[in-house]
């Protein structure tokens, strides 16, 4: 046994030192940038100062908000996406005519570019000559234009409307595939004791497809908090930074204000909630997945 245990670590090591590459040394290389004030702004030289970013991000109320409406965004859409994926995943399960097609078709939304749909979205959601300002004045709901992009809370609104419009295949896909791991057989002597299809989806399927369900809620948390591309392009933070994230504002620090060291700082701070944040998600749905095994009649 421990052989084996030695040639499965030598057998890690290229990919680990892949990782190793890619992925400690820029968060590392970070760390110590975090420890200098470096402004091109405002001074010609780098100096050490040790955590003063950290203390100085303590009282920041931009970061603040930028968190929030990073948690915000992330928390209604990965929850949405997952609904609406169950329910796509449920319904391409089912056999009928042209599948395969559907299938497919399905899928388009995530497979186009981020920044042109978030383009497309911000001229649907445009207030002058936008569809849906349009469809609903044809119903008699609105009179007068709704400025989406223009107002706070609709803005959120739009962008995690975009956000799950384009990602929802993501996880109905991988829902799709635990799904067609599930025998038949176990629905078949479910109903023959006198359970109900909800009562099958409760106690069978659920517990079956919760390995399926944990990747794709760690895949598209990860995806959903580090969410640059389709803000940036759909309102680019505002109105008054309603919809600024905390990738958009760590973007708006190093590119616009040059403030490399404060830059740094929100890159590793930010890192680590995402890494705590995403730990305790994998904690608490391995918990239940445990307690949902008992359901599994």
């Amino acid at each position: 046994m421990r052989e084996e245990n030695k040639t499965g670590w030598l057998l890690l090591i290229p990919a680990l030192a892949v990782l190793a590459f890619v992925f400690a040394y820029p968060i590392g290389r970070a760390f110590w940038l975090s420890l200098f004030t470096e402004n091109l702004g405002t001074q010609l030289e780098p100096f050490f100062s040790g955590f003063t970013n950290y203390v100085r991000m303590a009282g920041d109320g931009r970061f603040w908000q930028s968190m929030w409406n990073t948690w915000v965004f992330t928390g209604v859409s990965v929850f949405l996406e997952l609904v609406l994926g169950m329910v796509v995943a449920l319904v391409l399960n089912q056999a009928f005519f042209g599948r395969g097609v559907v299938r497919t078709i399905s899928m388009i939304p995530w497979a186009l570019p981020t920044a042109i749909m978030g383009l497309a979205w911000a001229w649907i959601f445009n207030d002058q000559y936008g569809v849906v300002n349009d469809i609903l004045q044809r119903l008699g709901i609105i009179n007068v234009e709704i400025n989406w992009l223009g107002d706070p809370t609709l803005a959120m609104i739009a962008l995690i409307i975009a956000d799950v419009w384009k990602t929802t295949p993501f996880i109905s896909i991988i829902l799709l595939a635990g799904l067609q791991s599930i025998p038949k057989d176990l629905y078949e002597a479910h109903a023959l004791d006198g359970a109900n299809p909800w009562q099958s989806f409760y106690q069978i399927t659920l517990p079956l497809i919760m390995p399926q369900v944990l990747i794709a809620l760690l895949f598209r948390f990860a995806q959903a908090f580090g969410i640059f591309d389709l803000v940036q392009v759909m309102t680019g933070g505002g109105p008054a930074g309603a919809t600024e994230t905390v990738s958009i504002y760590i973007y708006s620090t190093v590119m616009r204000y040059l403030d490399f060291g404060y830059g740094a700082a929100l890159v590793v701070i930010t890192f680590l909630l995402l890494i705590a944040a995403v730990a305790l998600t994998a904690f608490l749905l391995n918990q239940v997945r445990k307690s949902g095994q008992g359901s599994l009649f």
